[in-house]
C-alpha cells in the first residue's frame, strides 16, 4: 500500500509538471517573494557599471527609454531593464549570492533613464514589469531584452506580462535600439531608425572624467565619479598613473 501511494505521488508531481504552461520557453507562474528582498545587499553594483553602459552606447549618455540625449550620466540613473525585484520574485529569491550580483551588474540588464523615469514616480518605472510600465519609445528592443534576461537566468513569467510582451514583439520588425538625435535633453528629437551607435562621435575617458581639462585623470576626479579603483582594462587608465605598475590605481 505505502508503494501505491508513493508511486502515486511520483506520477502526480511528474504531470503537474509537464503540465506547466511555457512561453518563449519561459514557465509561466506568478510572482512569488520566496525570501525577503534587500536591494542594496542582495543585488549590489558599482557606480562604474555606468561606464560600461554609455561605452556600450558608444560614449553617447542616452535613455532609450524615452529617446533623450544628456549631457552627462550626472543627469541619468543606472537603470536595470528587468528590475531586481521583479527578478527576485521570478526566481533570483532562491539564487546565490553570486548570481545576484552577477545580475546586478550585467550589461545584458543594464540601460540609463532620467531619474523621473527610472523611480517611482508618477509615471514611473519604479520596479513594474512589462505589463504594468512600457516606455515611451523603444518598446520593441525594450520587450525584446525583458526575454532575453530572464531566459539567460531562467527565470518565470507570470500570464499578464506574457501576454503584454507577446502583443509587441508580434509587431515587431527590428529588435535594435534605436537612436535619436538632437541637442542633449531636449524632448522633441526627431527619429532615427537603425542608426549603429558607435559610428555616433565618441566622448573619450577624458571627456567623462578630466574635470578641469589638464589631459589626465586623478584619483580624486575616479573617486568621485565612482570608477576607483581602476583597472588596465579599464578606458581612464590610460591617462593615469600608476607608479608600481601592477594594472591597478587608486587602490
Amino acid at each position: 500500500m505505502k508503494f501505491i501511494t508513493v508511486l502515486f505521488t511520483l506520477l502526480v508531481v511528474s504531470n503537474t509538471a509537464l503540465a506547466q504552461d511555457t512561453w518563449r520557453g519561459l514557465i509561466i507562474a506568478p510572482e512569488n517573494r520566496c525570501s525577503p528582498y534587500d536591494k542594496k545587499s542582495q543585488y549590489p553594483y558599482p557606480q562604474s557599471v555606468e561606464d560600461i553602459v554609455v561605452a556600450n552606447m558608444g560614449g553617447i549618455v542616452y535613455g532609450p527609454y524615452t529617446g533623450r540625449i544628456f549631457e552627462s550620466d550626472k543627469k541619468t540613473d543606472i537603470e536595470h531593464i528587468l528590475s531586481t525585484s521583479e527578478a527576485h520574485d521570478s526566481g533570483l529569491c532562491a539564487a546565490s549570492p553570486e548570481v545576484r550580483k552577477q545580475f546586478a551588474t550585467d550589461p545584458l540588464n543594464l540601460t540609463l533613464a532620467a531619474p523621473e523615469v527610472n523611480r517611482c514616480n508618477p509615471g514611473g518605472k519604479c520596479g513594474f514589469d512589462a505589463a504594468e510600465w512600457m516606455p515611451e519609445k523603444n518598446k520593441c528592443w525594450f520587450s525584446n531584452r525583458i526575454v532575453e534576461i530572464r531566459q539567460k537566468y531562467k527565470l518565470t513569467i507570470d500570464i499578464n506580462e506574457a501576454r503584454t510582451l507577446e502583443n509587441t514583439l508580434r509587431n515587431c520588425e527590428s529588435f535594435e535600439m534605436i537612436m535619436f538625435e538632437g541637442r542633449p535633453d531636449q524632448g522633441d528629437l526627431n527619429a532615427i531608425s537603425n542608426v549603429q551607435v558607435p559610428n555616433i562621435s565618441l566622448k573619450s575617458a577624458l571627456t567623462l572624467y578630466d574635470d578641469n581639462g589638464n589631459g589626465k585623470i586623478t584619483c580624486k576626479e575616479a573617486r568621485a565619479h565612482g570608477i576607483a579603483p581602476v583597472t588596465q582594462d579599464h578606458p581612464a587608465y590610460q591617462y593615469m598613473y600608476d607608479p608600481d605598475k601592477d594594472g591597478v590605481v587608486c587602490e
